[in-house]
C-alpha cells in the first residue's frame, strides 16, 4: 500500500472498511484505592473481580508509573477497569462539564432487578437518585467511592420499538447542530 506521501494530490486514498465492533472490552478510570473500589464493585454491585495487573512501566508509553489495574467483569464479558496509581487520588471531574453528564450506564434485565439494586445500594448507605423514567428505559443514578457517576438501566422498549426510534435521527442531529450554531452566534 502506498503511504500518504505517495498518493497524488486530488487522488482519493484507499481507506479500509470499518469492521464490526462487537462490544465493550473494558472502560478504565482512575481510582483512589484498589481495595475500596473492589469492595464497591464486587461486594456491593456484585461484579466479580476478574483480572489484576501490577506494573511499574506503562506498556503503551514506556512511562515509569507504578500502578495496579483491576478489572470487574459483567455478564456479557465486558469489564469496568480501574487504575490505582498509589497516590490516593481519585479521577478529577471535568471542570467544564456538569456532574450529571459524564457517567457509566450499565444494564440490568428488568425493572424489578433495578428496584432490587436500588434497595441494595441504599442499604449500604449510598444515596440513589431515581427510579427515573426515560420512556424507553428506567434507571437509577449513584456515585462510586471515586466520585464516578453510575447509572443502572432496565430497558422498557422492545427491539422493534427501538428500531422505530432510529427513524430520522440523522436529521434530528442536523437540526440540533443548526439550533446550536444559531444560539452560539447570538452569544458572540
Amino acid at each position: 500500500m502506498d503511504s500518504l506521501a505517495d498518493i497524488a494530490i486530488g487522488q482519493p486514498a484507499t481507506i479500509p472498511a470499518a469492521v464490526p465492533i462487537n462490544g465493550l472490552h473494558h472502560f478504565a478510570y482512575r481510582c483512589r484505592d484498589a481495595e475500596e473500589t473492589r469492595h464497591f464493585y464486587e461486594d456491593i454491585l456484585g461484579l466479580p473481580l476478574f483480572h489484576y495487573i501490577r506494573a511499574d512501566i506503562v506498556p503503551s508509553t514506556g512511562e515509569y508509573c507504578p500502578y495496579v489495574h483491576i478489572f470487574f467483569r459483567m455478564t456479557d464479558g465486558g469489564c469496568l477497569a480501574f487504575f490505582d496509581l498509589g497516590d490516593n487520588q481519585a479521577c478529577a471531574s471535568s471542570p467544564n462539564t456538569p456532574a450529571w453528564v459524564n457517567h457509566i450506564a450499565l444494564r440490568v434485565d428488568t425493572v424489578a432487578q433495578l428496584e432490587s439494586m436500588k434497595a441494595r445500594i441504599e442499604a449500604h448507605g449510598i444515596e440513589v437518585l431515581g427510579v427515573t423514567d426515560h420512556r424507553v428505559f428506567k434507571s437509577i443514578y449513584f456515585f462510586d467511592p471515586n466520585g464516578i457517576r453510575l447509572e443502572l438501566c432496565a430497558q422498557l422498549a422492545s427491539e422493534s420499538q427501538m428500531a422505530s426510534e432510529q427513524h430520522g435521527i440523522h436529521e434530528k442531529i442536523a437540526a440540533w447542530s443548526k439550533e446550536k450554531a444559531e444560539r452560539l452566534a447570538q452569544t458572540r
